[in-house]
């Protein structure tokens, strides 16, 4: 029985919308508005956190306390309050329900990421679930990174659940412990190359280039599908900043974590009806395992031939073997659903100071960059609205969205590097 806050967020409630492109002029929201945006910030920290925290912790405001936790993540509060909290969290650890448990673990990552080691080791020491275990070890993990902790965590993960290979999450945690920095600190394959294969594929495709330390946004660009890439009235190269951050920070495995590297069937676009990702059109996409194969592959399902090799064969052969690729994949096949790429109607003031910032974190979604009037409620900026009219300026509203991260230098992936990429892919022809 949990009443979450933020539930909104993750629902998929849209309203159908044609393949015509879109005007700016026509987006309107009232949530920007700022005496709405004042309330909501008042409603927050006073309500949600300060005064459930101030609470006794029982069954009776155990969903108060999971409710503030994900306010906590989302709008990335940190102050006394919130440790206040977690100091009544943390001893009741065990009475609490599942999802209450996920909420508090993603809270404390995202907010407190190296602060409370002992407490979490005291915590994975006892739990039980994969899902939970595994929040708990990524934490530990990112307190000490070195060799040697990763191994010491999985030779516990192998003690505590003897079928782990069996387990998707605990897999993929395996993994991440064993080659997150081995493949960080390399780059993809030939990107050109993989340009020119999508060429062929008649397919229109956009890339989300990003970084392994989601902190720093990514850009978007788009290949049409004669090869082209869709450029500015001045015939520069179009790019659209996209963040593929989630509140929690989480890595791509885990429910609500950043958005996996890999590939997404784009099925159309469609307007939320839910505020806080706002009324600007968004790509709807579906992971592998989401819905039907006939449906990912866009009609060129061949049932005779496997999945896996069907998804590798949306990459050329130089890409195949390129594990980062099979996020998407691993991720879907855990269970993660629901990640799309929209706008937002969030205050970006609450993320000042972030490296990300004027972006906005969603649940493990790509967000594009808003920014919105709080007097008339009109759109000032959208990027989102931008890379929807862009890959609408062609016909057709279906093809792939491919996330990739071009290594994990500590700044935002720059209109030069992805212009370098694409100037290069018309010399190597």
């Amino acid at each position: 029985m949990k009443q979450l806050f933020l539930s909104a967020i993750s629902l998929c409630l849209f309203v159908s919308v044609s393949s015509a492109q879109f005007k700016r002029a026509d987006i309107y929201s009232d949530f920007v508005l700022y005496p709405k945006r004042t309330s909501l910030e008042k409603d927050l920290n006073d309500r949600l956190v300060k005064k459930t925290f101030s609470l006794p912790l029982d069954s009776n405001t155990e969903y108060r306390y999971a409710s503030a936790c994900d306010a906590i993540t989302q709008f990335l509060f940190a102050n006394a309050d919130v440790q206040k909290g977690f100091s009544k969290l943390f001893p009741y650890y065990d009475s609490l329900e599942y999802f209450s448990k996920r909420s508090f673990l993603q809270a404390v990552y995202a907010i407190y990421p190296l602060r409370y080691k002992k407490d979490i080791l005291h915590i994975m020491e006892k739990e039980t679930d994969p899902r939970l275990f595994a929040i708990c070890a990524v934490y530990l993990f990112h307190c000490d990174p070195s060799i040697s902790n990763g191994n010491a965590l999985k030779i516990r993960m192998v003690e505590k659940f003897s079928g782990y290979d069996s387990i998707p999450v605990l897999e993929d945690l395996e993994k991440y412990l064993s080659y997150l920095y081995f493949f960080a600190q390399k780059m993809p394959p030939d990107i050109p190359q993989l340009f020119s294969y999508q060429k062929k594929t008649g397919k229109k495709v956009i890339y989300s280039f990003q970084r392994y330390n989601r902190n720093y946004p990514g850009m978007a660009i788009v290949q049409n599908a004669d090869g082209s890439f869709v450029k500015k009235a001045d015939g520069s190269l179009a790019v659209f900043p996209q963040l593929a951050r989630s509140g929690s920070n989480l890595p791509y495995f885990i429910k609500d974590g950043n958005t996996p590297q890999g590939i997404y069937s784009i099925q159309g676009v469609n307007v939320s009806r839910i505020n806080f990702i706002g009324p600007t059109p968004n790509l709807q996409m579906i992971m592998p395992f989401e819905s039907k194969w006939e449906k990912f592959f866009q009609g060129d399902w061949d049932a005779s031939k496997d999945s896996l090799m069907m998804y590798k064969q949306l990459l050329p052969a130089s890409w195949r073997k390129y594990e980062p690729m099979l996020e998407a994949w691993d991720a879907g096949k855990g269970g993660r659903t629901e990640i799309i790429a929209h706008g937002t109607t969030i205050d970006p003031e609450y993320y000042k100071g972030k490296p990300f910032y004027p972006l906005t974190p969603s649940q493990g979604c790509l967000t594009g960059k808003e920014l919105w009037n709080v007097t008339t409620g009109r759109l000032l900026v959208s990027e989102q609205l931008n890379l929807v009219n862009a890959f609408l300026a062609t016909p057709g509203n279906k093809g792939y969205l491919y996330v990739i991260n071009l290594g994990d230098e500590q700044k935002p992936v720059g209109r030069e590097e992805v212009e370098a990429l694409v100037r290069k892919s018309l010399f190597s022809k």
